[in-house]
């Protein structure tokens, strides 16, 4: 199972290549060390790290007012995972079709919203649509098209994952005598999940950072609102070190929750196995002689 989920996203390396990966992660955490103490070099040079500079985010009235972003950012992320992830599932569903209709329909959205960048999608439902009578509220402005384009990509992400999935596992459920949609649905799709659970949170941390274009529809996201700050404190730097540090944890949470999932499901998915198994051998066991 793991080596099929790991052909998902790319070859497992050899020997060799993971060598080569170790010793590149090890010089660039070394550059990225070296860029952030350059850094706080500059910082403490040019007084950016002056007490006084850092204070203003330790008062109520600043982390009230951040805190008012991070809830808006937290909200347009959950809207647009809660449609796009089910709808990713219908989407990719669609372009594995036997039906050439729905099979076309679905690979021409796939295809045209995966070309679109999203923030010219942003600035026609802000800009073009208005015209013709579609005004939506600011925070659907900035949700739909994160949806439109997302449901895109994840339809892809679920179709590679379907198509991972053993053949004979399709065998095995046709000699079941399980409908096709029953088998997708029951035996198929869960495999299919498990097997790009990596991708899906990739997927969610993009949402996440799509949210911060919410700034071209006056949406009050986290950096809408840091924006916002810094015109009344001129305190840059420091409310943009806060915000990415506010990122990072965020990140970092998803990060640790997608491991945590993965470990769930595939001991979810080993006891499964586990139980299909010793089913079959009690199956093919010979009776006892009365």
């Amino acid at each position: 199972m793991t080596s099929a989920a790991t052909r998902v996203l790319f070859d497992e390396p050899g020997p060799r290549g993971r060598a080569r990966i170790r010793v590149f992660t090890v010089l660039a955490l070394v550059l990225l060390a070296g860029l952030v103490a350059l850094a706080l070099y500059q910082f403490a040079r040019s007084g950016q790290l002056g007490r006084s500079r850092w204070l203003p985010f330790t008062q109520l009235p600043y982390l009230a007012f951040l805190a008012e972003g991070f809830v808006g950012t937290i909200t347009a992320t959950a809207l647009a995972a809660v449609v796009s992830f089910p709808l990713g599932i219908v989407l990719a569903l669609g372009r594995l079709s036997t039906v050439r209709p729905v099979r076309w329909l679905s690979t021409g959205y796939i295809e045209l919203f995966r070309s679109i960048p999203l923030l010219l999608l942003i600035y026609a439902f802000l800009l073009a649509l208005p015209r013709f009578g579609i005004n939506l509220p600011i925070l659907w402005k900035l949700v739909v098209p994160i949806i439109l384009v997302n449901v895109a990509v994840l339809a892809e992400v679920y179709r590679a994952g379907i198509l991972s999935v053993d053949r004979g596992q399709f065998e095995a459920a046709a000699a079941l005598g399980l409908p096709n949609g029953v088998a997708m649905r029951a035996v198929i799709l869960p495999q299919a999940i498990r097997y790009v659970v990596p991708s899906l949170v990739t997927q969610l941390v993009a949402l996440l950072k799509d949210s911060t274009l919410g700034y071209v529809v006056s949406y009050p996201e986290l950096m809408k609102q840091a924006t916002n700050l810094t015109s009344y404190t001129h305190l840059l730097v420091q409310t943009y070190l806060v915000v990415a540090l506010i990122y990072v944890v965020v990140n970092l949470l998803l990060s640790r929750f997608a491991e945590w999932l993965e470990r769930r499901m595939g001991r979810r998915g080993r006891t499964k196995a586990v139980d299909v198994e010793a089913e079959e051998d009690t199956a093919h066991a010979p009776r006892a002689m009365v």
